[in-house]
């Protein structure tokens, strides 16, 4: 075994120790805690303390300020929680030392650390803390002969990063919802009713603005119809004949004439050719 304080082994450290006895935590009060802490059972009691000689004797405990020893005293009371009781050697009514102090809670007996201890737990953790802080760190530090001394925590990084993928737990895949009869059936059915009651407007188809002035510029231009109605009547109301007949069919001949030259010039126009020079 390990030696603890006070070089006792570590199953015998008062302060790793506790003790209870569940017949009287119900029970448990100020007027009864020191019956209950004086129990044969409890580690923490000593048999040949003042208090045994008075209880054998049938006593008060406002006996124990006249005499001289090992006592046991109720220190402080917060009912029905927590009750001190402290251990003293006493000297005179008036004067004595402690030696240790226990606590009480919830019918669980427990022994206080005494400030050495206390001191050395706080001073032990802080170094062991240091300590690991220091070795740590030297396993960062590497050494280049241009460099000097420098710092890499590229494998801590990395380490946290695969820390954290194996701890972070996947989210468990959301199951879809099968669907209904009514949902593979009846919907396709519906719908299709209500798009042959009202279809679908088609959208108006307009013309390219660029497209057009394209056609104008190559001369694709609408013929006006002619009436010859119109024009019998302005000449005069004369009868039909084979020589105004055939008199406007020139002129629809000679205008058709015209509008084909005019194309075939505007389609066959070309850049005039480039003049060489001459040399004598």
């Amino acid at each position: 075994m390990m030696p603890g304080r006070l070089g006792m082994p570590i199953a015998q450290e008062p302060l790793w120790i506790s003790w209870h006895d569940s017949n009287w935590i119900p029970i448990l009060n100020p007027t009864n805690v020191m019956d209950y802490f004086s129990e044969k059972s409890n580690p923490f009691y000593d048999r040949t303390c003042n208090n045994e000689l008075v209880k054998m004797q049938r006593q008060s405990l406002e006996h124990l300020n006249n005499m001289i020893g090992v006592e046991y005293i109720l220190l402080h009371v917060q009912d029905p929680i927590l009750y001190v009781i402290r251990k003293q050697h006493r000297h005179t009514p008036t004067e004595a030392t402690p030696l240790a102090d226990y606590y009480i809670i919830a019918g669980t007996v427990y022994q206080a650390p005494d400030l050495a201890s206390v001191f050395n737990s706080r001073l032990l953790s802080a170094v062991h803390h240091l300590q690991s802080a220091f070795e740590e760190s030297s396993g960062y530090s590497r050494y280049h002969p241009n460099k000097g001394y420098t710092w890499d925590f590229s494998s801590n990084k990395a380490l946290t990063d695969k820390t954290k993928t194996q701890t972070k737990k996947e989210p468990a895949p959301v199951k879809e919802e099968a669907s209904s009869l009514f949902q593979r059936k009846r919907v396709d059915m519906l719908l299709g009713e209500l798009i042959r009651k009202f279809p679908l407007p088609l959208p108006p188809t307009h013309q390219n603005p660029s497209q057009q002035q394209q056609n104008n510029a190559n001369g694709n231009i609408k013929k006006e119809p002619v009436d010859t109605d119109a024009r019998a009547e302005a000449s005069g109301g004369q009868e039909t004949g084979a020589g105004p007949t055939n008199g406007g069919e020139g002129e629809r001949g000679s205008q058709g004439g015209m509008l084909t030259e005019i194309k075939q010039e505007k389609s066959e126009m070309k850049p005039p050719p480039e003049k060489k020079m001459k040399f004598n």
